[in-house]
């Protein structure tokens, strides 16, 4: 994984004392088309979240009768049960402190794993859910991180990650499925748990050694249980893994082994022998199957958006689904026998649903209304995907969002939106933060500077070593096209992004300092020197590939403090918000505080909002309100300069 943040491509980001909030002002008149209504932040995140289970997990509950999920229907996210048949989710958990996410059903199909953190520091903890309600947290302990595995076959055994023995690797534990006791089975070297077989026989592990290069290995519990290498190689090629296939008989991994984009491969476990199974001219992303093997799924990610089927995985015969509407579906989950699926369909203008299909005929239902009733979906603006020239003739792909109304006569201010990372992937999808800038006039282009994912290794890799450089400048050359379009006002372009965004929002400003109306740094590094130096512990073997991609601070550290915004605080002139959360482990609030107390003293306009409950990247619907509001109040204060 090359990732310092793992953020979403757009972010839903919050902040939580209800004191700091900024008032959203009345809409000016040029806030939004005369054609649409203008909504408030609070309408637009009334929309309900609804996620899947696990994808290692067990989804439907006794009998079929219940899908589990995950939901902020009342602002903070917890588990439920979605009834198959129809009618409003069914609440498991109720915490209103800690987002709790589900994870798995048990074989018996009515106790509960769920996992939870603590306010947003990323310890996660597992937790059963009995059947009386109760909470029993499986994983106690201090400053530990734990995360979910998988069922065996059988049912009597679940597996968990912990790192309580080393914080900076993740031991495999084996639990009883019915007296939670537990056993150490696999004392991990110093390797990513990727998965167990069903059978509780192996393990598939992936080992980093660059940002470029990684490997798979195989770790067979039955016998002296010692990682063994799968993917000997050559040269940089990168490897992950997908899953075990059917019946245990096959690990599917993605590898850009023979091209810029990484494809399926079937690793034979019996032969020894690799092969090629799904071909596409983007990223497979991954490929999964039903319990039952049945069915084989494949997500291709094409040009920003997911390409997902469902296949016989014998005769490859597709599954045509109907009664669905527009959007990517994401999210598969099957039934035991595989005679339905479930799963979630999100569009630019509509947030993600929960449908279930009867696998035999195709024919889908609709199960939830996330969007929030008082939003017309037609206010909603489609994406569109763009490129624009960067340097050295490197075209920039973008996700652009155009304003209803937006013209040469009444342009448009704009805002160029920066994805977290390194690496990320700004996608199509639906944002209620960008969907309420654009809703009061905003356009929005999303860009995909050099080294976001997505596009090939090549793409990919332009930027190792070299952050704050030319990807920094892709995004001035977002606001430089965006300044080009006759229906947007050049005078007003802002940029804004979150983690890895914020960082190149900060930069932006400081070694560009004439190039945006104002930047909105969200929990951004901007100190590089510091963040490398306190990575937390659990990162262990993601920590190579990250030092690879950005420098070691032992050896790169007068690099780091060149590119550090910090460091050049003092050019920065124009207004900035900053955004943070008091309890974020990878972008440390002292970072922030650091940044505002040094632009301040230059006498630029600076507006600060810490958020004492939340972490990296907001989980509770108040906070992200609060949060949209300053955003658009700023914007309108500095870019729009209303009145």
């Amino acid at each position: 994984m090359r990732s310092f943040a793992c953020m979403v491509s757009v972010l839903a980001l919050a902040a939580a004392d209800p004191a700091l909030a900024a008032t959203e002002p009345a809409a000016p008149a040029l806030a939004a088309s005369a054609a649409v209504a203008p909504y408030t932040a609070a309408q637009f995140f009334e929309t309900t979240s609804f996620s899947m289970a696990n994808p290692d997990g067990l989804a439907f509950s006794e009998g079929r009768s219940h899908i589990l999920i995950s939901s902020d229907k009342t602002g903070v996210f917890n588990a439920y049960a979605l009834p198959v048949a129809g009618g409003d989710p069914v609440p498991l958990t109720a915490s209103t402190a800690n987002a709790t996410f589900a994870q798995s059903y048990f074989p018996d199909g009515r106790r509960v794993l769920v996992a939870a953190d603590q306010g947003g520091n990323e310890l996660t903890h597992i937790y059963v859910r009995e059947t009386d309600g109760t909470l029993r947290d499986l994983t106690p302990g201090d400053k530990l991180k734990a995360g979910f595995v998988g069922f065996s076959d059988d049912g009597q055994t679940f597996w968990l990650i912990s790192n309580e023995r080393d914080a900076e690797v993740f031991d495999l534990y084996a639990y009883d499925a019915v007296t939670y006791e537990r056993k150490l089975v696999f004392q991990n070297p110093g390797m990513d748990v990727a998965a167990v077989s069903g059978n509780g026989r192996l393990v598939a592990l992936t080992k980093s050694h660059t940002s470029a290069n990684s490997d798979i290995y195989l770790a067979d519990l039955s016998a002296d249980g010692a990682p063994h290498l799968i993917t000997e190689h050559a040269g940089d090629v990168a490897y992950d893994v997908s899953g075990f296939g059917p019946f245990n008989a096959t690990l599917i991994y993605t590898s850009n082994q023979d091209g810029e984009f990484s494809q399926a491969y079937a690793y034979d476990i019996a032969n020894k022998a690799h092969n090629r199974t799904t071909q596409a001219d983007w990223d497979v992303m991954y490929v999964a199957f039903s319990p039952n093997g049945r069915y084989r799924v494949t997500a291709v990610n094409a040009d920003a958006s997911t390409e997902l089927t469902i296949e016989d995985a014998q005769t490859r015969a597709p599954v045509r689904l109907t009664g669905l509407p527009q959007g990517d579906i994401t999210g598969v989950r099957f039934d035991p026998g595989a005679d339905l699926a479930a799963f979630t369909v999100v569009s630019d203008t509509s947030p993600a649903d929960v449908f279930v299909a009867d696998l035999s005929t195709g024919q889908a239902r609709r199960l939830t209304s996330a969007l929030n009733p008082a939003i017309k979906e037609s206010d909603l603006v489609e994406a569109t995907i763009v490129r624009y020239p960067g340097e050295g003739g490197v075209m920039v792909p973008a996700v652009l969002y155009r304003p209803k109304g937006a013209s040469a006569v009444n342009p448009a201010p704009a805002v160029v939106l920066v994805h977290g990372g390194p690496g990320g992937q700004t996608r199509r999808g639906y944002s209620a933060m960008v969907q309420h800038l654009v809703n009061h006039g905003y356009a929005v282009l999303g860009a995909n500077n050099r080294g976001s994912s997505g596009y090939g290794k090549t793409f990919f890799h332009m930027d190792d070593k070299k952050h704050g450089e030319a990807d920094l400048r892709d995004i001035v050359a977002g606001g430089d096209w965006l300044r080009a379009q006759d229906w947007v006002a050049d005078d007003q372009v802002a940029v804004m992004g979150g983690s890895y965004g914020g960082y190149i929002t900060a930069a932006a400003l400081a070694f560009h300092p004439e190039k945006f109306e104002a930047g909105i740094d969200i929990f951004g590094v901007t100190n590089w020197v510091r963040t490398l130096q306190s990575i937390p512990a659990w990162w262990g073997a993601q920590r190579v590939a990250l030092y690879d991609e950005m420098g070691d601070p032992a050896v790169d550290a007068e690099r780091h403090r060149a590119i550090s915004p910090l460091f050049h605080a003092d050019r920065i002139r124009r207004p900035l918000l900053v955004v943070q959360g008091a309890n974020d482990p990878r972008v440390l609030q002292v970072e922030s505080d650091e940044l505002v107390d040094k632009v301040r003293a230059n006498n630029v306009p600076v507006e600060y909002v810490v958020f004492p409950d939340e972490g990296h990247g907001f989980q509770r619907r108040a906070n992200r309100i609060t949060a949209q509001e300053a955003y658009l109040a700023f914007l309108n204060r500095y870019v729009r300069k209303a009145d």
